[in-house]
């Protein structure tokens, strides 16, 4: 069996370009959307994203605020900054970068988001609205899990679909949009994580496996039926000498392996990484035109 790839870079293009127009239609009635990119510190891989999240709003005409802040930065300066964001009519999304120093309460920061410009998708307000099926701004990396099964042939509604991982960032809310009543839902959906006892039990009945769990190469062959569609999006590193920086990134999948059984795949680097970017930029228009009271689209 030659596993279906499934190409994130592919997908997200794909919506970068049915964003243009929309984008167009906002610019044309005055200033262009805008995204506050927030990040305090210096960690490498949070620098690397949010430069790469720069860069995408700059090639679909979304204009970005970037705001770099020392590691040292108080938390009271931070909800400050917050605060003036949300006032700004200039700035239709604010994503403050996780993780934050261990000094300041996340959940204090992202709650104090205007949810209107929640990007994210991470405030309350926001994840209560998804989980009932009213209109919210999605968290990033579940609605582009859905975006890319339903755009490439592997609608999950009827199927049975194993999420590993309970993080309130993908295994929660991914879970809470598979259920919905509405399209990209509809699906039965086990959720596995660290105290599940015999996770292969529930993965080899599945129809959709969804790996979250931040373990490299979890998902093994011997762990899924043949046919199972497979959407990894862990990412790890692994000692590699033969690499140029010593390290090369794998996801929670054992590719080679699965890949053999599996109907469809996504890989790692390029898979679901680009589509979090790009529904970020989805969210940054959704906002815009909401706050611009524009006609909605989806």
């Amino acid at each position: 069996m030659t596993a279906q790839i499934i190409d994130g870079k592919k997908i997200a293009a794909e919506i970068q370009e049915e964003l243009t127009g929309r984008i167009a239609r906002i610019t044309d009635g005055g200033s262009p959307p805008g995204l506050a990119v927030v990040l305090v510190g210096e960690d490498p891989a949070s620098v690397s994203y949010v430069t790469a999240k720069e860069r995408d709003c700059e090639k679909v005409g979304i204009r970005s605020f970037d705001m770099r802040l020392p590691e040292s930065t108080t938390e009271t300066e931070l909800l400050e900054l917050v605060d003036r964001l949300n006032g700004d009519d200039q700035v239709d999304g604010i994503l403050v970068q996780l993780p934050l120093p261990k000094h300041v309460d996340s959940n204090r920061v992202l709650q104090r988001i205007d949810p209107a410009k929640d990007v994210d998708g991470f405030h309350p307000l926001s994840l209560g609205r998804m989980m009932l099926g009213l209109p919210s701004l999605l968290p990033c990396t579940p609605h582009g899990v859905v975006q890319m099964l339903t755009r490439t042939g592997h609608d999950p509604s009827g199927k049975n679909v194993v999420i590993i991982g309970r993080s309130n960032i993908v295994g929660k809310p991914l879970a809470s949009l598979l259920t919905l009543k509405q399209a990209g839902g509809n699906a039965t959906v086990t959720v596995c994580h660290s105290r599940t006892p015999e996770i292969a039990s529930h993965t080899r009945n599945a129809d959709i496996v969804i790996a979250a769990i931040g373990s490299a190469r979890f998902l093994t062959a011997d762990m899924v039926k043949p046919g199972v569609v497979v959407i990894d999006v862990g990412v790890n590193r692994v000692d590699d000498p033969t690499a140029k920086r010593g390290y090369r990134l794998v996801g929670d999948v054992d590719y080679d392996a699965v890949a053999e059984k599996a109907s469809a795949i996504t890989p790692v680097p390029g898979g679901v990484g680009p589509m979090t970017r790009t529904m970020l930029l989805h969210n940054t228009v959704i906002a815009a035109e909401r706050r611009r009271n524009f006609t909605e689209a989806s």
